[in-house]
């Protein structure tokens, strides 16, 4: 279980820290994170759609990058409003 949250956060940085860079956004590393880990949540319902998995790490990476992209881009959205 402390294997599976700490893998989870530590593709939770790395996407998120991805996403930040590809947004153009200066992010702290606790809000890499939040970002990665909800954004594998958004990346999985959308990749879930499409009936994609990811099955390793790059794949997780992949999938909660584009989720991390997809709520930066609502959040922004939203703001706008």
């Amino acid at each position: 279980m402390l294997i599976g949250l700490l893998r989870m956060m530590l593709v939770g940085l790395v996407a998120g820290w991805l996403a930040g860079l590809f947004m153009k956004g200066r992010y702290s590393a606790l809000t890499d994170i939040f970002l990665g880990i909800v954004g594998g949540v958004i990346g999985g319902f959308v990749f879930g759609l499409f009936g994609l998995t990811a099955w390793n790490l790059i794949g997780s990476i992949v999938t909660s990058f584009v989720g991390a992209v997809i709520l930066i881009l609502l959040v922004r959205q939203i703001k706008k409003a």
